[in-house]
């Protein structure tokens, strides 16, 4: 049967699933199935007790391309959740406002949950300002968030009683050093953070002396490199004294898991996307690091957020960092447009819930941060109180590489010494110019 409710059953319409049976969970008929099967003793099958069984699909996040369904088996969650760091007794009470479709909340919270017979307080659906009545109300002790969730939580005034609460540890992904410290202040919770993929293959942890800004080490019991394009292991990174990669085309590389290939169980119905994540037995993950001279791992995008300006190529995240760092700013996200004659432009978009953006300061900004090399400088900046999202809270650069400098929001251009909004008739000379050099196609993919 299809267990659903009255929200969301239109979804089903026509899709031709050939099932007897759809339940309405809003409706009566729900309550009492409950009813009759409360207390009831489950038999188990031989199928629920076969480790191979598929038990769920996982969806990848979508943040750079359509979601693909990671194949999960009962073995596969049922080891994540008894080896998992993660541990609760039955005292603690795990708050979760994520979507349960993905690793996040399955891995993280709800199956933990179930291993170590804690509570499970959920919401359905993500709210910044419903957190601390949440956390509060349920007594949580533990909590699980992406970055995006963290910045949009922090973006609530702050108010006494958010220390009045009884959270022991939060565990998350993505969200930045100042974000952290800042909950850490505010709330009085320390907060974990991990490296992992939805297809189970990698995981790289948050080690006591890893420095700001880093993923951390591989974990115990897997090995990881950063690999080019050719196979080859990529060499440390190497910095000078402001902070500015010195070698990043040869430095930068594909996050790869040795061996890993016989964890990964493939996408449900697409061969072909599971066949391009392995090569001689190993996972190439999609997303793109480099190792620092003393063996730390940092994240730098994932393979499509390479830029090429000037026939160089560096990675999109190291910026996002820089830009992050302007006041005001709670999310930024660099992506590659085209260029009208050859590569790309570097494009950012940066959220800012309130106030004005004061593009005079932004240049000032830019030419005081010394880790910024030259190649990064920032061609074209959106400015919007809310970026695009993904279903799991992700920035959706998909969506923003499509409106390029369209939309509602606000534009700006660097031209000579600072930024300037982009008139429609800029824009029009700005097309024409891809179409004299025969790349106006490009503005259409």
């Amino acid at each position: 049967m299809i267990v659903t409710d009255d929200a969301r059953g239109d979804l089903l319409d026509g899709i031709g699933h050939g099932l007897p049976q759809i339940l309405d969970a809003s409706g009566p008929d729900y309550a009492a199935l409950l009813a009759a099967h409360r207390g009831a003793a489950a038999e188990a099958t031989a199928e629920g007790l076969d480790p191979r069984a598929t038990l769920l699909l996982l969806f990848t996040s979508g943040s750079t391309g359509a979601p693909k369904a990671v194949i999960c088996s009962t073995g596969r969650l049922a080891f994540i959740c008894q080896v998992n760091p993660i541990k609760f007794s039955p005292d603690d009470v795990a708050y979760n406002a994520m979507p349960i479709f993905h690793g996040n909340a399955l891995m993280s919270a709800l199956g933990p949950c179930l291993a170590n017979g804690a509570a499970f307080a959920m919401r359905r659906k993500f709210s910044a300002s419903g957190f601390l009545p949440d956390i509060r109300r349920f007594g949580a002790t533990f909590f699980n968030y992406v970055g995006r969730s963290l910045s949009y939580v922090l973006a609530q005034p702050e108010r006494p009683e958010e220390s009045d609460n009884q959270l022991r540890f939060g565990f998350g992904t993505e969200a930045s050093t100042r974000d952290r410290a800042e909950f850490s202040r505010r709330y009085g919770c320390p907060l974990l953070e991990s490296y992992g993929s939805s297809e189970g293959t990698c995981y790289i942890i948050h080690t006591p002396g890893t420095p700001d800004g880093a993923l951390g080490v591989p974990q115990q019991g897997f090995e990881v490199e950063i690999v080019n394009a050719s196979g080859e292991v990529c060499p440390p990174a190497r910095f000078d004294g402001r902070g500015v990669m010195l070698n990043p085309e040869e430095a930068i590389g594909e996050i790869v898991s040795r061996g890993a290939a016989a964890r990964f169980e493939g996408y449900y119905n697409n061969a072909r996307a599971s066949q391009d994540r392995l090569r001689d037995g190993d996972f190439w993950t999609g997303d793109l690091g480099y190792r620092d001279e003393k063996g730390f791992y940092w994240f730098a995008g994932r393979t499509a957020d390479w830029l090429r300006v000037d026939s160089e190529n560096f990675a999109a995240a190291p910026i996002e960092q820089i830009l992050s760092r302007f006041p005001g700013v709670t999310a930024a996200a660099v992506y590659p447009v085209p260029d009208p004659v050859t590569g790309d432009q570097v494009m950012a978009a940066l959220e800012f819930p309130g106030g004005e953006f004061d593009p005079g300061a932004f240049w000032s900004f830019l030419g005081q941060q010394p880790d910024l090399g030259t190649k990064g400088a920032t061609r074209l900046v959106r400015v919007t109180t809310n970026l695009p999202l993904t279903a799991t809270n992700k920035i959706s650069k998909p969506a923003l590489r499509r409106m390029l400098w369209n939309s509602e929001d606000p534009v700006y251009e660097a031209v000579g010494e600072g930024y300037v909004p982009m008139a429609a008739h800029r824009k029009a000379a700005l097309e024409a110019e891809y179409a004299r050099h025969g790349r106006d196609h490009l503005l259409r993919l």
